[in-house]
Formats: structure tokens, C-alpha cells, sequence
């Protein structure tokens, strides 16, 4: 097993020109993918924030394409600065950012900042076109590949799952795909709350050239809102509410169960930090088994 405090340890001596001498460093917590840092100068007077890649992560992130993302967020004011110093190594370094906090689920409760995260992901999907594509269906085929080549868990109901997910593929690609910049990885973690409401994203390693409603749909399932507030946050993107558009976002909230799921499966076999990945996407499967129960699901493969 990888010692944590060595890899940072080391870090910290090959970004000397950066953090100068004597810097100190102390975990992060909240990640469930790599370990993370905070670095700061011996006199106090900065701080960065470094994430280390968790073992076996190579096998789903893409770390050029993550920095990529990263430098663009950051050009756009969406997120922090970016330093070169280790990405060579696939270590990100980024400025510590003091004034703002991680979001909770019960921030989201909130419609202000409900909004600000809406204006957030507007942003990013502006941003200029990144260099990896990487739909939600290719993201559930690479995971399906993974979870066969370690023999890691499937649930029993395999083949009903993969029939609805083809179901949904099917139907979306019929009606055309929408790729934009995406997020893919909304944790709250990963948005920063200034004083102001405003908010900033971090955390680009999963980003890619997606479907904007799958950004929508996988950000609306982890923070469990009801139908009503759904129906709210599509007119506050879209400027509209449409059958076909709640369609899109349900469908995708649903896909986004079944990646997630599979990605849990894999990294039960290979990571090496101390969570429940089994629990986790057990817990995805299960909602996924309730969206796609509902008597709605086939009105909305119909819809999309």
C-alpha cells in the first residue's frame, strides 16, 4: 500500500521553486478518489491546494485532459489558478482559495444558491471546447469493461440494468446528443461558496465533452431535489420548461446511477482510501431501480 504521507512528502521537494523551503502540509478531507493536500509556505503567506492521484485512478481519468479543463476553468474566473509544476507527474496544484468553503447538500436548499450553482454550470458550458470527449455512455462502457477485467461485483439484476441503460442510449441517440464542456463530478465538495453567494467550481479530473442535461441530471440526483425544484433549475438554464427537456435531465440523472455504480465496483477492487465503495454504488443501483420502476421512465425514453 502506498503511503500517502511519502508521495506528498516527496511532492513537496520536487515543487521546491514553487513552495519554497520549509513549506508544511496537512490532508484534506472529502475526496474519494485521490488524496489531497494543503501546502503552505514556511511563512504563512500562501497556500496551495495539491491532489495526488489515488492508486488505480489512471484507470478512468484522463490527467491531460483533467489539466486542460482545469486551465480553462481557471482562464474563465470559474475556477482556481493552475501550476505546472508536477503535472507531468499527473499531481495538480492549485492556489488555495481562503475566502470561499466547500457547499454542503443543505446549501442547495437555498434557491439563491441554487441559482449561483445554475450561473456555474452556464459557465462551463461556455467554456472553450475541451480535448477529450467522453459521454456518459462511454463512461458506463469503460467502467463495464473494468469491473469484467477484475472480477469485481454485479448485481443480480445485470441484464435489467443493461437493458435500460441501452433503452435510454438508444433513445437519446436518436435525438442527437448536445456535447458541451461538462463538470461530471458534482460532490459538494466540489463548489466553493464566496461570502457572497457566488460559487466556484474545483475538482475537473472527470470533465469532458458531454450532454449538457447529463451535468444537470447527475448534479440534481446527488442533491435529492424534488421534482418541483427540478422543474425550477431546468427554467433557470434553459429559460423554459419542456416535457422533452425533463425528459433529457431524468434520463441522464438515471444513466448517471449506473456509471457511478459501476465506477464504485471498480474501485473496490483497486483504491486504496478508507470508504464504503460497495455501499455507495449499491446505494446508486437502487435509485436507478426507482427512476426507471416508474411508469413515467418509458414516457420519458419516448419524450427525449
Amino acid at each position: 500500500m502506498t503511503n500517502p504521507d511519502s508521495v506528498i512528502a516527496r511532492a513537496v521537494r520536487a515543487a521546491r521553486p514553487l513552495f519554497g523551503e520549509g513549506a508544511s502540509y496537512a490532508p484534506v478531507s472529502g475526496g474519494i478518489s485521490n488524496s489531497n493536500w494543503r501546502v503552505q509556505s514556511a511563512d504563512g503567506s500562501r497556500a496551495w491546494f495539491v491532489k495526488i492521484p489515488g492508486n488505480g485512478t489512471e484507470m478512468f481519468i484522463d490527467r491531460e485532459a483533467a489539466m486542460d479543463a482545469s486551465r480553462k476553468a481557471a482562464s474563465a474566473g470559474l475556477g482556481p489558478r493552475v501550476y505546472d509544476d508536477l503535472a507531468g507527474q499527473g499531481i495538480e496544484i492549485n492556489d488555495f482559495i481562503p475566502d470561499r468553503r466547500p457547499s454542503t447538500h443543505a446549501d442547495f436548499a437555498d434557491p439563491a444558491k441554487r441559482a449561483a450553482a445554475i450561473a456555474a454550470y452556464r459557465r462551463m458550458h461556455a467554456l472553450p471546447a475541451l480535448g477529450l470527449t467522453k459521454t456518459v455512455f462511454d463512461m458506463i462502457d469503460e467502467h463495464n469493461r473494468q469491473v469484467a477485467d477484475l472480477g469485481a461485483p454485479v448485481s443480480r439484476d445485470a441484464a435489467w440494468v443493461a437493458l435500460n441503460t441501452r433503452l435510454a442510449r438508444e433513445a437519446l441517440e436518436a435525438s442527437g446528443l448536445d456535447l458541451v464542456p461538462s463538470f461530471n463530478d458534482p460532490m459538494p465538495g466540489n463548489f466553493m461558496v464566496g461570502e457572497d453567494g457566488s460559487i466556484m467550481l474545483i475538482d475537473y479530473e472527470y470533465a469532458s465533452m458531454n450532454d449538457r442535461c447529463y451535468d444537470l441530471g447527475i448534479w440534481f440526483g446527488e442533491m435529492f431535489f424534488t421534482p418541483e425544484t427540478e422543474a425550477e433549475l431546468i427554467e433557470e438554464y434553459f429559460g423554459r420548461v419542456t416535457p422533452q427537456l425533463i425528459a433529457r435531465v431524468t434520463v441522464h440523472k438515471a444513466l448517471a446511477d449506473v456509471k457511478w455504480a459501476a465506477w464504485s465496483m471498480v474501485q473496490l477492487r483497486v483504491s486504496e482510501l478508507d470508504f464504503d465503495f460497495y455501499k455507495y454504488g449499491v446505494w446508486k443501483l437502487m435509485r436507478f431501480r426507482q427512476i426507471t420502476s416508474d411508469p413515467s421512465w418509458v414516457t420519458h425514453l419516448r419524450n427525449v
